[in-house]
This record gives C-alpha cells, sequence and structure tokens, in this order.
C-alpha cells in the first residue's frame, strides 16, 4: 500500500478475488460473528450507532433480509471487488456499506473517513480480531483503509481496480471521485447530497401522553441531533398537515424535544452562532417568514410560508428546523425534486404517503419511515436495490 494509505483491518484483495454468491455462509457466519463481539464490547457500547450496526448483523435479522430475497438471488454473483468512499460526517457509515457489499457477495476496500473517529476505530478493531482468529479466509474481502482526501493517486489506483465502486458524501465528493476512471464494465452507485422531511399530523402529538412524548423527542433526537444533522436522513422540514392546531402542537412537540436535547447534546458555542445566522439569513431571504422565540438556542426554528427550492439551503447543524403548515400534502408536489431522500412521519398511514408520492410522480422521496427511524440501514437505499446492483445476474438459456 501508498504511505498514504493507513490500513485499519483486512487485507487489499488481489487481482483475481473470486465472487462470492449473495448471502454466502461465511458472509452471514462473519456479520453474526460481528455483531456478537460488538455487543459484548464495553467500548461500543458508550456509542448508540455501533450498537444499532451490531443489531443490523444479528444472526436472525440477516436470515430475515435473506428472506426477503428468497427466490431472486439464485442465479447471481458478486461483481468482485467494491471500491466504498465513506462520508467525513458519519461515523458508522462505512460498516454498513462494507456489510452490504459481502452480502451481494464482494470484497470490499473501504475508504473510511480521515477523521479518527472512535466508532471506526471499536469496528474495526473487532473485524481485525475476527479475520485474524476465525475467519482468516475472509481477510481480502474485509478491507478498510483510510488516508487523506488529497491523496487523489489512490483513489485512482483503487478505482482502476475495483468492478463496482459506491460513493457517499457531498456533490463535490462525487465530482472529485468521478476525476478517478473506472474499468469498463464496472458500475457506479452515487449517494449524493439529499434533503429529508418530517410530515406530521397535529393532532397525532397533541393526542400524547407525557411519557409517549418524552419517547417521541427521544426518537426525533436520533433522527437529528445524533449525527448533528448532517446525515442525509436527517429531517431540516417539519409539515404540519392538518387544519388548525399546529402551532399548539408545533410549541408542545418543541418544548419536549428542547429538554430532551439539552440533558444530552452538548452544544459548542460556533454552532450556536450558526444556528442564529441560519434564523436570520432565513427570515431575511423569505419573505413572510418568522423566527420562532425559544427559551434558549438548543432547538431553533423558522416558520415559512411557503415551501420553495432555497429552502433546501437553509441549513445549519445541531437542531435547525424550518416549520411549515398547510391543510393538505399538496406542497409537496411542487417542492419535491431529486434532492428530497426520506419523508419521515408521525401520525399517517405509511400507504398513505407513498400513494401520494406515487400518483403525483414526485421526481423525490426514496424512503417513507417512521419518525425515530430515518437512520435505519436497508438494503434498499436512495432507491437502489443494493444487493441486485452489486451482483450480477447469470443467464442461462
Amino acid at each position: 500500500m501508498s504511505n498514504a494509505v493507513e490500513r485499519l483491518c483486512g487485507r487489499e484483495p488481489e487481482s483475481g478475488l473470486r465472487p462470492l454468491r449473495p448471502f454466502a455462509p461465511e458472509a452471514l457466519d462473519f456479520l453474526s460473528a460481528l455483531s456478537a463481539a460488538l455487543l459484548k464490547d464495553r467500548e461500543a457500547k458508550v456509542y448508540p450507532d455501533v450498537i444499532t450496526f451490531a443489531y443490523f448483523c444479528r444472526k436472525a435479522h440477516l436470515a430475515r433480509l435473506q428472506e426477503e430475497y428468497a427466490g431472486q438471488l439464485d442465479d447471481r454473483l458478486g461483481r468482485g471487488v467494491v471500491f466504498h468512499i465513506a462520508p467525513s460526517n458519519v461515523p458508522i457509515n462505512f460498516a454498513y456499506s462494507l456489510a452490504a457489499a459481502l452480502l451481494s457477495g464482494n470484497g470490499s476496500v473501504v475508504k473510511a473517513s480521515s477523521r479518527d473517529f472512535v466508532q471506526t476505530r471499536i469496528v474495526c478493531r473487532a473485524m481485525e480480531k475476527l479475520l485474524a482468529e476465525d475467519f482468516p479466509a475472509l481477510a481480502p474481502y474485509v478491507c478498510v483503509v483510510t488516508y487523506p482526501r488529497e491523496a487523489q493517486e489512490v483513489t485512482e489506483r483503487f478505482s482502476a481496480r475495483c468492478h463496482a465502486r459506491v460513493i457517499w458524501g457531498g456533490d463535490e465528493t462525487v465530482r472529485r471521485v468521478r476525476e478517478a476512471a473506472l474499468p469498463p464494465r464496472a458500475v457506479e452507485v452515487a449517494f449524493a447530497d439529499r434533503y429529508s422531511l418530517l410530515c406530521i399530523r397535529p393532532e397525532a402529538v397533541l393526542a400524547l401522553s407525557a411519557e409517549e412524548l418524552e419517547r417521541l423527542a427521544k426518537d426525533f433526537y436520533n433522527d437529528t441531533y445524533l449525527t448533528d444533522q448532517n446525515a442525509c436522513t436527517s429531517p431540516r422540514l417539519i409539515y404540519w398537515v392538518g387544519e388548525g392546531e399546529s402551532r399548539e402542537a408545533s410549541e408542545r412537540f418543541f418544548r419536549a424535544m428542547g429538554a430532551y436535547a439539552r440533558q444530552r447534546y452538548e452544544l459548542p458555542a460556533v454552532t450556536a452562532v450558526d444556528k442564529l445566522t441560519a434564523a436570520c439569513r432565513a427570515a431575511m431571504k423569505l419573505e413572510g417568514a418568522e423566527i420562532i422565540p425559544g427559551p434558549d438556542n438548543w432547538v431553533a426554528r423558522v416558520r415559512v410560508k411557503r415551501l420553495c427550492p432555497e429552502l433546501y439551503d437553509l441549513r445549519s447543524p445541531g437542531g435547525f428546523f424550518l416549520e411549515y403548515a398547510a391543510p393538505t400534502l399538496d406542497a409537496l408536489r411542487d417542492f419535491v425534486t431529486p434532492r428530497v431522500q426520506t419523508l419521515s412521519y408521525l401520525g399517517f398511514q405509511p400507504e398513505e404517503l407513498s400513494r401520494f408520492v406515487l400518483e403525483n410522480g414526485l421526481t423525490g422521496v426514496d424512503r417513507i419511515v417512521p419518525v425515530g427511524h430515518t437512520m435505519d440501514f436497508a438494503l434498499t437505499w436512495d432507491g437502489y436495490d443494493l444487493i441486485q446492483t452489486l451482483s450480477r445476474k447469470i443467464s442461462a438459456l
């Protein structure tokens, strides 16, 4: 490996690495063993995102995922080696991307974030131990490295040798990585910058007991503050749907949210300033926008009069939310573009929302999930079925 590259676990695959069948027994055994190791790790228990990943890899959950593909994978093989560029601001994403590739039958070289996340070290330490002691044959299938983003020659080398490339990151990251050429038959999946929102019926909030309201605050906290709103799945817009009562419901919801965040979220001074700046920018830029006063800056809110493309770029980390209220979902027709990824909800049936997306031919919204589940990884992501995309079909006529 280049001097710029730090190996975190596994071994760089050599040319000619044989692909596996999707959901190969050795892949399932490795991931379930990784789950058990992480759930026993005292340090891992401090990090909810690591534990969530461990639950994703549990044997029973993997069996359910495999069952969803029953009868669809008999004639498929992995593509070979997948090169992943993990995002710089979501610590555990690299592990999900690697797991998806392994379940698809592939070896991986994963470029983890060059930021020294403890979560990355915990997962890689557990994988390296398993590869050394119990799964040595899988070492070239599970390679995680890190290197400076400026080392484009390393990206070019890994890209030139892969059969598929998966890019997670902002639009500029995707553009930069794409400067590195792929082999002619390689496929690419790019998970670029996206935008997410939460649709709530006011009566659903007003009907909650105190205990249920606190649970809602916890769920929304996990969707947003847990990743500092850096994840594409994190809601930035709250859309109150229904006749009246939206302001009362909003106050009740965010009062509980602020109380929950105050106890758990460390608000850096720079983030507090960023939120205030974003609120002022929104008030100046959007006609009729109203900064909603609060007891402190743990939650910053701006009420907007209409949905428009400018909202996509009005953002700040650490609990900055735009609010909009309307009797129906109809305003989404003109607002939603391909930038919109996840629509989370409270007070709706998921079928109602998916029907709205389908019947109106919306160009965005790839995921519809209950509040509290926006971060839940699935093998279909951003509209791509990763098992199908990262494997190839063997036709026999």
